[in-house]
């Protein structure tokens, strides 16, 4: 009876499951294995970088060779450079080479970060903990605010009973609508934390049409709202109103921005659904992900408020409450998902990214 000799993909299948890049060389640099996510990033089938030299991917495969030379004579227990991958017909791929030895003298693993991919992971988090962080703070001061502010009310109402002068109570009737005002931003600042999550199918279209209707009816001439749509897109299982108000919010803060080109008839937003494959962001990786993007025209997002763009009551506009992407975040998170921001003069790029089944 023969026995069954394990196979590169029996023995080294869990390395499938991580989201960077990993191939398992020999001294010589022929590839043993490579797995999943370097296949996707390549753009190559794994059968076909399997046998091949490894180092015929780098812009300066030299630099891999002596790293495998060293390997081999246990210089060291890992050595971490930074290299160019090359792909075919695609832009060569910054990347943070790792190599190491196995528990095979023959063998060595060879661990490739890209940089990008890196920065955006790092950034992901930082956005995560700090929406986490901000939810807390937030529902604890709307909470702390709301006994005094009706303490306060309730005096000033009582008081202008007490009062004939007309000018104190004119007074009084300026605490009362303060007190009112403040009222409305914690009742605003506490909605995503009251209200049931309300699970349904969802077709991001109809949340889009549903949008691009309600600032087109706000601002009626010269904006464009040019739609951009993939249509076959799946539904998912979600919160329509949720996701109405989250894109609403992005939509509409990049309307007031557009004001002078608008008045100009210049404006325009662009509504751009994708789907995107084997994408990992908040920690996860997965198969299927919608990418949803807002772009205008407009000025840009000022530099000293785009790291805290997220954070509650920070706004780029006179008069804005600065909670409409606070929500929207929050809103998305709901679902998963994660929202990013790119922009520049002349071009702002918010894009949300949401798990799909």
């Amino acid at each position: 009876m023969t026995s069954h000799l394990p196979t590169p993909q029996d023995r080294f299948h869990a390395f499938d499951l991580l989201a960077t890049l990993v191939a398992v060389v020999r001294i010589d640099g022929s590839v043993v294995f490579a797995n999943a996510s370097l296949e996707d990033v390549m753009g190559v089938s794994r059968r076909n970088i399997q046998g091949t030299t490894l180092s015929q991917y780098f812009t300066e495969g030299q630099a891999l060779d002596n790293a495998l030379q060293g390997a081999q004579s246990n210089a060291f227990a890992a050595l971490r450079y930074d290299a160019h991958l090359h792909r075919p017909q695609q832009d060569s791929l910054p990347v943070h080479v790792i190599v190491a030895p196995t528990d095979r003298a023959d063998e060595v693993l060879v661990e490739l970060l890209p940089l990008e991919q890196q920065a955006r992971q790092d950034r992901e988090e930082r956005l995560i903990d700090q929406a986490q962080a901000n939810k807390e703070l937030i529902r604890n001061l709307a909470h702390e605010i709301k006994n005094p502010l009706g303490g306060i009310r309730g005096a000033a109402q009582l008081l202008q009973m007490e009062v004939e002068s007309r000018d104190l109570v004119e007074y009084t009737q300026v605490i009362i609508h303060e007190a009112d005002r403040l009222q409305v931003l914690v009742d605003r600042l506490l909605a995503p934390h009251r209200r049931p999550h309300m699970v349904g199918d969802v077709n991001i279209h109809e949340v889009c049409e549903r949008v691009r209707s309600l600032v087109l009816a706000e601002f009626p001439r010269g904006l464009r709202v040019v739609r951009d749509y993939d249509t076959s897109i799946p539904e998912f299982r979600g919160d329509r109103e949720q996701l109405i108000q989250a894109v609403l919010n992005i939509v509409h803060n990049a309307a007031q921005a557009l004001v002078e080109r608008t008045q100009a008839g210049e404006a325009e937003i662009v509504l751009r659904t994708r789907i995107n494959r084997q994408i990992t962001f908040g920690k996860q990786r997965y198969r299927l992900a919608l990418e949803l993007h807002v772009i205008d025209n407009g000025p840009g997002i000022p530099e000293e408020i785009k790291d805290r763009l997220f954070f509650p009551l920070v706004s780029g506009r006179d008069g804005g409450s600065g909670l409409g992407l606070n929500l929207a975040q929050t809103f998305v998170q709901q679902h998963h998902g994660l929202i990013e921001c790119d922009s520049v003069p002349g071009r702002t790029d918010f894009k949300i990214l949401i798990p799909l089944p």
